[in-house]
């Protein structure tokens, strides 16, 4: 059994894939946790500045219950693929997994936007399940991100 995996799902939305992918990469992170705050309680710049690969931010969050801290390093920002790749570095998922990567890429829709989140990551032994959870946990949030921003629109 291989210790190395990858996951992918797409979550569609009725946000601008431009619009989708500044809030996920630029200085409008913080902005997210007042879009789904029972997820995302605050979004920190801890080194760097926002919006530039190499910065390193704090996510403090709820996961299955339980408040976490992840520090993440935006490992590269393609502003013409629309997508973000953040390199886990300290948290709860570093418990379980050697490495650890998730990337964003938006792609426009009719009027919308998808958001297409991708995990990377080696699992520090075989008995570590697949992160499922937290792949649900992303398209939960990206559902709470859309009712949000398109609230009050007809």
């Amino acid at each position: 059994m291989s210790l190395y995996g990858r996951m992918e799902v797409a979550v569609e939305t009725n946000i601008p894939a431009e619009k989708l992918h500044d809030l996920l990469s630029s200085s409008s992170l913080p902005q997210l946790s007042c879009m789904s705050p029972a997820k995302l309680q605050a979004v920190h710049l801890l080194k760097g500045e926002w919006g530039k690969s190499g910065s390193t931010i704090c996510w403090n969050y709820t996961f299955e219950g339980a408040p976490k801290i992840t520090k993440e390093v935006i490992e590269d920002i393609d502003n013409t693929k629309l997508s973000t790749t953040f390199k886990v570095i300290e948290g709860h998922l570093m418990e379980a997994y050697k490495s650890f990567k998730f990337i964003h890429q938006a792609a426009p829709k009719g009027e919308g936007g998808v958001v297409h989140w991708k995990l990377i990551y080696e699992k520090e032994n075989e008995n570590i399940p697949a992160p499922t959870a937290f792949l649900d946990y992303l398209v939960d949030f990206t559902k709470d991100m859309n009712a949000y921003l398109t609230q009050g629109q007809t």
